[in-house]
């Protein structure tokens, strides 16, 4: 057992770093007094405790416990209830070393006001960790290659393919996605959580928004005068988020190939390209709207001849 609170710098990644720009609901009126408490040893342990309880509770591999042991069927289903005050203070306890192992509901709503408070920030530490170096990336060491090839290389298509293959692949084997589903579900009615779920949302419209100029510009392409990047960012990120939950929720359907390393993300990706944009040299001007009618006016303009 620990026998006092470890200093901030012996925590693991990413809990060692600095968390005052993370944590956005903390219980302190100042800055300097969010700040010290964002960087609390004792505050990494509640969120260390929470990412365990997330895991848990949502998977991948979660616990299953059947409400009837007569029905292995019955099983128990918590919404954000295994995230509660109570829960989260008592699996501090389990907490590994160097982790404080020491807490209390007290100390919990020292932090948090209530539990939506908690949840909001645990939200905030989920996606914010995800993009770091020190933790794992949505993209794989290989995939960022892909990455690099899609902007500059000569072959986009299997960039394109790749790079959508790691992002489900993330999604499902992490339970970060799962505590964002979850939350969403429970996002109404809930000023607190909905802040927070707009704010992760946010960072990742910005951060694909980036590569996506990035890409138009190297490639001589631009979007179709009524498709905004913003709008095709935001397209590209539910549609990801559409097939992580079909992924999820029949993992027996043809939607995602472990052994060849593509998904179906890849294929409405190069749909919504396809549709989307157009080579800046050649631009026919047409909005997407007025390319799709055309289109569509001419096959029923050919069957009406033949």
């Amino acid at each position: 057992m620990n026998t006092k609170p470890p200093l901030k710098q012996e925590l693991p990644s990413p809990y060692n770093l600095d968390l005052c720009g993370v944590l956005g609901d903390l219980n302190r009126t100042t800055r300097i007094g969010r700040a010290n408490l964002a960087n609390d040893p004792v505050t990494a342990a509640f969120l260390a405790a929470g990412m365990r309880l997330v895991q848990r509770a949502l998977g991948p591999g979660a616990e299953r416990t059947p409400r009837d042991l007569d029905d292995l069927s019955s099983l128990q289903r918590p919404l954000l209830a295994f995230l509660s005050q109570r829960a989260v203070a008592k699996e501090v306890g389990n907490n590994p070393d160097p982790f404080p192992r020491q807490g209390t509901v007290a100390a919990l709503r020292d932090r948090w006001k209530s539990q939506s408070h908690y949840i909001a920030d645990l939200l905030r530490f989920c996606m914010w960790s995800q993009h770091l170096p020190a933790y794992p990336l949505t993209l794989s060491d290989e995939s960022k290659g892909h990455l690099d090839e899609l902007i500059n290389g000569p072959n986009s298509v299997p960039s394109i393919h790749r790079i959508s293959y790691d992002d489900i692949d993330f999604l499902l084997n992490h339970p970060r996605f799962r505590l964002k589903l979850v939350a969403a579900a429970a996002a109404e009615g809930d000023s607190v959580i909905r802040s927070a779920m707009a704010e992760c949302y946010q960072g990742l419209q910005e951060e694909w928004e980036a590569v996506c100029a990035k890409v138009l510009q190297r490639r001589g392409l631009q979007l179709r005068p009524d498709v905004t990047i913003h709008d095709f960012v935001r397209l590209l990120i539910a549609m990801g988020e559409g097939v992580g939950v079909s992924a999820l929720a029949d993992p027996g359907a043809k939607i995602f190939d472990a052994s060849q390393k593509c998904c179906l993300l890849g294929t409405g990706v190069l749909a919504l390209i396809r549709g989307s944009i157009e080579r800046t040299e050649d631009a026919d001007g047409k909005t997407l709207e007025q390319a799709v009618s055309e289109m569509m006016d001419l096959i029923q303009s050919e069957a009406n001849d033949g």
